[in-house]
């Protein structure tokens, strides 16, 4: 159970307390680096129905690096809105996620794809979620809270990420020897 409820993130962020939760995991592919990060970074409307919860994307480009991802989910049957702005580093295979609104605004998550040979590779990944809490955290809860986000975002690229983007690149690698 995470320490922060849905009243605390309803309530102005000036009054209460915030923390920062650190965390960081790598996931394999087995994919060239190429691949996967051109598949991690191709934003578009469908990538919603990657995702457990509902969700419905807009994505808006910016820039040749920049882009405005607009999800809606629906938590508890109640619409939340979240705007993210990605900005995107091809030379060195990275990316930037920084919540702009939402329950964990001004939250950043970096990502990067590091090859591991010329079919593997792999995601580097670090969490810097900002959470508002009713009460100021102990730094045991803090660790707690940063180690469920960890295994929730580890378990997401695992089981939900991770096989899509396998098997789009290798499908899409069965259509060129076509």
């Amino acid at each position: 159970m995470l320490p922060y409820s849905r009243a605390a993130l309803r309530t102005p962020r000036s009054t209460m307390p915030q923390s920062s939760l650190r965390y960081a995991f790598r996931v394999p592919f087995r994919v060239p680096a190429a691949a996967a990060f051109a598949w991690c970074t191709d934003f578009a409307p469908s990538d919603g129905a990657l995702y457990a919860r509902r969700t419905v994307r807009r994505v808006q480009r910016l820039g040749d690096d920049t882009v405005l991802l607009t999800d809606t989910t629906y938590p508890d049957g109640r619409r939340r809105t979240i705007r993210r702005l990605v900005r995107i580093d091809p030379i060195h295979r990275e990316w930037t996620n920084t919540h702009l609104d939402g329950p964990f605004r001004h939250s950043q998550y970096w990502y990067k794809v590091v090859p591991d040979g010329p079919r593997r590779s792999h995601l580097e990944f670090r969490g810097f979620r900002l959470v508002t809490t009713a009460r100021p955290l102990s730094a045991a809860a803090v660790r707690a809270a940063a180690e469920a986000e960890r295994r929730g975002d580890a378990a997401t690229w695992r089981t939900r990420l991770v096989p899509a983007l396998e098997r789009d690149v290798a499908g899409a690698a069965g259509r060129r020897k076509e």
